[in-house]
C-alpha cells in the first residue's frame, strides 16, 4: 500500500493514506468566489505524482517550469517492507531509496556523492514489476512481454484518455499492448499473444514484401518463380556465350596505335594513288608534246615566196636563215625540257607505284593482326558486361529463392498459427477457474450497481483474445463509467493480498454517473476493499458527492485523507498557483 505522499516544498500538502478506502476531496468553500474552480487544485497532479515515482516519465503539471527542482516522496510497501522512494524532476532518471533491502532480489547501489541509495529508471521499473505483478524477468528474445508501466496503468488510471475503454490506459496502446496486459491481469495464457504477435510481424513483412512484388518496387520480380527460372536460364546461356568470347580474346595492347596507323597508311596510299594518277596524265601529255614539236625551216619561206614571184634580196635571206636558227634552238630546248620531265615522271611514278606497294604490304600486315586480335578496353567492356550479368544472375537466383522462401514462409506461418490456435485452446479450457472468478466479481460488482448482473466475457480466437463488458442497464447515464469501475474493482479483488499497488480513480470517472450508482460504487470500494485487504483512492468533488445516497451507516467523511480548496490561494495540492 502508500502510505503518504509528500514534497521537499513547504507549499505542498502532505498526504497520508490507510489500507482500505481513501478519499481526497476538493471542496468549495463558503468564501469562493464564483471564479474560483476545484479544477486545478491537484487530484489529477497527485496521481501523476504517484505514477512519477513508480517511475513515469516527467510529463503533464510535472513538467512545468515552476516545478524544477521539486522532489517528491512516496511512502510504500515493497517486497514486505516499508521503504520511501523520492525522485526529483531536476533528476528524473534516478530514484532515491531509503530502508530495509535486505531482502530485495535486486538492490540499489550507494552514492557517495548524494550520500543516499540510488537505482536508474529502468532498473526500477523492472524491480516495481517483480515486486507488483510478479513479472518474469525480461528476455530479450522476448519481444512482446508485459510491462510493469502498462500494467500499473490499469490500477492507477490517469488521464481523461484511460476512462474510454475498460480495457485500454490510452487511446494509443496498441491491440498487442492490450491483449498481452489484460490477459496478465485476468490470468490467462498471455504468452499465447506474444507469440503470435511475432507471427503477425512476420505475415507483416511477408505481406509487405508480396506488396512490392506486386508493385514493382522490387526490380527484377516477375511475380511468379516461373518466370524468375525463365530468366535465370536465359541469363545462364548467355554467360555462357560470354565467357566462350572472353576465352578465345586475344588482346593487342597497341591495337589503337595499329588501327590509327592503318588508317594513316590508307590515307597515305589513297593519297599516292592520286598524285600518280596526275603525273601520268600530265606524262602522257608531254609524250604528245614531244611528237609535235619540229625544226622550223625558213626555205619554206622563201618557197613559198618564189612561187609566188617575189625574190628576197640578200639581206632578207640572211635575216630568214637567223630565224631559222633560233627556231631550231627552241625546238631543242623544249625537246630537252621534256625529256627531262617525262625522265622525271617516269620515276616519280615509279617511286609512289613502289611507295604504294610497300604502304599496301604495311597496312595489309596491320590488318591481318588486328583481324586476328582485339584491344584491351574492348575486353574490359566485354569482362564488365559479364560481370554484371554475373552478378544479375545471382541477383535473380536470390530473389527466386526469397519468393520461393516467401512462399514457403505463408505456408509456415499458416502451420504455425494453427498450431498456436490449437495450444491457445487447450490453455483456455485450462484456465476456465481463472476465468470463472473474473467473471463472478465483474457480474457481482454490477449487480450491486445496478439489481442486475453484468457479463464480462473473456474469449480467445485465432486473432488473440477479445475482451468485453456488459452491463444490462446500458444506456443509463454514465454506464459506460460504471464499466470501468467493474473492471478496475474485479482486478483489485482479483490481486488483493499479492500486489501492493492501490487501486485509484479519478474523479473524472464518476462525472456522469447518476447519484446513486456513485452512492453505490464508492460504498462497494469501500467494502471489498476493507475485506479484501486491498487499497482504494477516490478522488472527488465535494458537491459531486452523494451524501443523501449513501446508507445510513456509511460515513464517508472518516475516509477523508485530504481536502483541497479553492478558497485561497495556497489551498491546492501544490501550495501554488500557476
Amino acid at each position: 500500500m502508500i502510505y503518504s505522499v509528500r514534497s521537499d516544498q513547504p507549499t505542498f500538502k502532505t498526504v497520508e493514506f490507510q489500507s482500505g478506502f481513501n478519499l481526497v476531496l476538493a471542496e468549495r468553500m463558503p468564501e469562493s468566489t464564483k471564479k474560483d474552480s476545484r479544477n486545478g487544485l491537484g487530484k489529477s497532479t497527485l496521481i501523476e505524482v504517484i505514477h512519477f515515482c513508480l517511475g513515469s516519465k516527467k510529463e503533464g503539471t510535472l513538467a512545468k517550469p515552476q516545478l524544477d527542482g521539486w522532489t517528491f516522496i512516496l511512502e510504500m510497501d515493497l517486497f514486505g517492507t516499508r521503504v520511501q522512494v523520492s525522485r526529483s524532476t531536476a533528476k528524473p532518471t534516478v530514484i532515491s531509496l531509503d530502508g530495509d533491502f535486505s531482502g530485495w532480489p535486486e538492490k540499489p547501489s550507494y552514492n557517495q556523492k548524494l550520500g543516499e541509495y540510488v537505482m536508474k529508471i529502468p532498473e526500477w521499473r523492472q524491480l516495481l514489476g517483480n515486486a507488483a505483478f510478479a513479472i518474469p524477468e525480461a528476455d530479450e528474445a522476448r519481444k512482446y512481454a508485459p510491462s510493469f508501466r502498462s500494467l500499473a496503468s490499469f490500477f492507477i488510471r490517469s488521464g481523461a484518455e484511460a476512462f474510454v475503454n475498460p480495457f485500454s490506459h490510452c487511446t494509443k496502446q496498441q491491440e498487442w499492448d492490450k491483449q498481452i496486459h489484460n490477459a496478465y491481469l485476468l490470468g490467462l495464457d498471455w504468452e499465447f499473444v506474444s507469440r503470435l504477435q511475432v507471427l503477425k510481424d512476420r505475415t507483416k513483412v511477408l505481406n509487405q514484401l508480396k506488396q512490392e512484388i506486386a508493385s514493382g518496387m522490387v526490380p527484377g520480380f516477375r511475380g511468379s518463380v516461373g518466370e524468375l527460372e525463365a530468366e535465370r536460364m536465359r541469363l545462364e546461356t548467355k554467360l555462357t556465350q560470354e565467357q566462350n568470347a572472353l576465352s578465345s580474346f586475344q588482346v593487342i595492347p597497341q591495337y589503337r596505335d595499329m588501327e590509327r596507323e592503318a588508317n594513316e597508311l590508307t590515307s597515305a596510299i589513297h593519297g599516292l594513288i592520286n598524285d600518280t594518277v596526275a603525273n601520268q596524265n600530265l606524262l602522257q601529255h608531254y609524250q604528245e608534246g614531244m611528237v609535235e614539236v619540229r625544226d622550223a625551216d625558213s626555205g619554206d619561206v622563201a618557197t613559198l615566196y618564189a612561187e609566188a614571184g617575189i625574190e628576197f634580196p640578200q639581206q632578207v635571206t640572211k635575216r630568214l636563215e637567223d630565224v631559222r636558227e633560233f627556231h631550231r634552238q627552241v625546238v631543242v630546248n623544249r625537246r630537252d625540257f621534256l625529256k627531262i620531265e617525262l625522265e622525271r615522271l617516269e620515276q616519280q611514278i615509279t617511286r609512289d607505284g613502289a611507295e604504294v606497294e610497300r604502304l599496301t604490304g604495311r597496312r595489309a600486315e596491320l590488318m591481318r593482326t588486328l583481324e586476328t586480335g582485339r584491344a584491351l578496353d574492348e575486353y574490359t567492356e566485354l569482362q564488365t558486361r559479364h560481370q554484371a550479368n554475373v552478378a544479375l544472375l545471382e541477383s535473380v537466383k536470390n530473389r527466386a529463392a526469397q519468393l520461393r522462401e516467401f512462399e514457403k514462409g505463408k505456408s509456415d506461418l499458416d502451420i504455425e498459427q494453427n498450431q498456436l490456435w490449437q495450444q491457445a485452446q487447450i490453455a483456455y479450457s485450462e484456465r476456465e477457474p481463472q476465468r470463472r472468478l473474473a467473471a463472478g466479481f465483474f457480474n457481482s460488482n454490477s449487480e450491486e450497481l445496478y439489481e442486475a448482473p453484468g457479463n464480462l466475457s473473456l474469449d480467445v480466437g485465432k486473432t488473440g483474445y477479445k475482451f468485453k463488458v456488459e452491463i444490462k442497464r446500458d444506456g443509463s447515464n454514465g454506464i459506460g463509467q460504471m464499466k470501468i469501475f467493474c473492471y478496475d474493482l474485479m482486478l483489485a479483488q482479483l490481486w488483493a493480498g499479492r500486489t501492493m499497488l492501490p487501486l485509484i480513480h479519478d474523479s473524472a470517472l464518476f462525472a456522469d454517473v447518476d447519484e446513486r450508482q456513485r452512492a453505490k460504487a464508492l460504498e462497494l470500494a469501500a467494502r471489498e476493499s476493507q475485506a479484501k485487504g486491498f487499497q482504494y483512492i477516490c478522488m472527488f468533488n465535494s458537491d459531486n458527492l452523494p451524501v443523501n445516497e449513501f446508507t445510513q451507516d456509511f460515513d464517508c467523511r472518516k475516509f477523508v485523507r485530504l481536502t483541497l480548496t479553492d478558497a485561497r490561494e495556497d489551498g491546492g495540492l501544490l501550495g501554488i498557483r500557476f
